[in-house]
């Protein structure tokens, strides 16, 4: 059986930033991490031998569909740090812009695009890592890819466009 534990010791940081990473606002965060756990101590006996962290990814994912559903009304504000060092002010402007523009973009998209997106474009995982990860045919990782990349490129396109 999973120690959920040791899992809490080395998996704690992974799931903070996959929350973050699937857009869980900070004040949401801590909460939402512990749910994480108590899922996992709840499902402990279901736990297969694969991966601890893939499934944690699919718990947050999970958490972050849910969370979405039952937000009645929610303003969230992403932030992003930007290396900003020397640069003249018109590209810092510039640069925290593109940022905003793209933390939007990527907000607006349902959790299950954002999640096969974030795994694959940051978490640099394959695609068959992401199907095995959240227990979906490798077909649909690609859809949902191809979906989230069309989507956020038009959204990126609008927001230069305004």
């Amino acid at each position: 059986m999973l120690d959920v534990h040791e899992a809490y010791e080395r998996h704690a940081e992974f799931v903070w930033r996959s929350l973050a990473r699937l857009g869980c606002a900070p004040a949401d965060r801590a909460d939402l991490l512990q749910e994480a756990f108590v899922v996992l101590h709840r499902r402990r006996a279901d736990w297969d031998g694969r991966s601890v962290r893939g499934w944690l990814w699919g718990i947050c994912v999970g958490l972050m569909r849910n969370h979405r559903r039952r937000a009645f009304r929610r303003i969230e504000t992403l932030v992003a740090d930007v290396d900003v060092a020397g640069a003249p002010p018109v590209d810092v402007i510039e640069r925290k812009r593109r940022m905003a523009n793209g933390q939007r973009a990527l907000a607006e998209l349902e959790v299950e695009q954002r999640a096969v997106f974030v795994m694959f474009e940051i978490e640099q995982l394959s695609g068959k890592q992401i199907a095995d990860s959240l227990e979906i045919p490798l077909g649909t990782v690609h859809s949902r890819l191809f979906s989230a990349r069309k989507t956020l490129a038009r959204r990126l396109q609008e927001f230069e466009d305004e």
